[in-house]
């Protein structure tokens, strides 16, 4: 078996920022009420027609992360890509940001994980490295939600949490002695699939009645029983880092950065004093970018190590939970 090492990494946000302001003239919210609930001040949508997709901005992330690691798009052996929000029904984003930067004919997988997907998806490309079947393997993760939320005082409870954007690493066999990532931990409770969901486009809805009743909105917006989302999340947090530490013998104090789902300040905060961690310990941005999605852990690990929140050599532990209910972690030596 071999190791894996994070070589790379890169994020892309759109230009457009919307305040807790701009959404208080689109439904019956304000600033306050806002960053009480979720630590938000501020999130990225993109412009209609602005060329921002899921794959545009995925691709963008990547080339930033294959450059930093020091490599050429052809070295990259596969390509790993998490998003709920694809371009397309199918095929995936994958296969585009093979043909954007030009990778031979490498292979792509593509992961449909919510806000686990990252997790998930760095999972598989650390496979791919550990068993020695790809050299390099990058890993996009990347969402697109500003179009699919009801915008109206109805779905504010939603809407003014998530935000666009893209986060990408590059994945590489790493020597005897550098770090690399030390463990990955994946979890599901398919019980609890509706209290967070977006049911459109799913083969449930048939086209025939769709062209026959028409299309229901609803059934496109995403919707979420928050406080019950909540409650698991903030004990599933616990529970996977909890089990990434004790699989390494490793000791809360010992971490140098935990970067948790970008899902709601709040949750993080209350992570952060269970496990007795110190403000530097934690790294959070959901409060410039909203939560992100799949891509908030990417976009949050590259920004950490662009600001030197996370240096070379820092034991880091990623950790996501989202609808599925899916959540997981990855300690990793950065």
């Amino acid at each position: 078996m071999y190791k894996a090492k994070v070589a790379g990494v890169g994020h892309y946000v759109p230009e457009n920022i919307v305040s807790n302001n701009d959404l208080a003239q689109l439904m019956d919210t304000d600033d306050e009420w806002i960053r009480e609930r979720t630590g938000i001040e501020e999130r990225r949508w993109v412009k209609e027609g602005d060329g921002n997709t899921a794959a545009t901005m995925g691709i963008k992330a990547a080339q930033m992360a294959i450059t930093q690691a020091g490599l050429e798009p052809n070295d990259i052996g596969h390509i790993v890509f998490a998003t709920i929000s694809p371009d397309y029904y199918f095929p995936g984003c994958g296969v585009q940001v093979q043909e954007a930067l030009g990778i031979h004919t490498a292979g792509a997988t593509d992961v449909r994980n919510a806000c686990s997907g990252f997790i998930y998806a760095l999972s598989v490309g650390n496979a791919f490295v550990k068993t020695g079947m790809y050299e390099h393997v990058l890993v996009v993760a990347s969402e697109l939600q500003s179009p699919f939320l009801d915008k109206t005082t109805r779905g504010r409870g939603v809407s003014v949490i998530f935000g666009d954007g893209a986060g990408a690493v590059v994945l590489s066999k790493a020597s005897a002695k550098e770090g690399g990532i030390k463990s990955c931990h994946l979890h599901s409770e398919g019980k609890h699939k509706e209290e967070l969901t977006m049911k459109g486009f799913g083969t449930q809805h048939w086209i025939g009645a769709l062209l026959e009743k028409g299309v229901n909105p609803d059934i496109h917006f995403p919707k979420m029983n928050g406080n019950f989302v909540f409650k698991n999340a903030v004990v599933r947090f616990g529970e996977v880092i909890k089990e990434a530490l004790d699989k390494n013998g490793i000791t809360p104090d010992q971490i140098d950065c935990l970067i948790p789902h970008q899902a709601n300040l709040r949750i993080a905060q209350f992570i952060q004093k269970r496990m007795g961690l110190r403000d530097d310990q934690v790294f959070n941005n959901i409060q410039k970018y909203g939560n992100t999605t799949g891509a908030s852990i990417a976009i949050a690990l590259s920004e950490a190590v662009q600001t030197g929140a996370v240096k070379r050599g820092d034991l880091v532990c990623l950790a996501a939970f989202g609808a599925g209910f899916t959540w997981g972690s990855v300690l990793m030596e950065y």
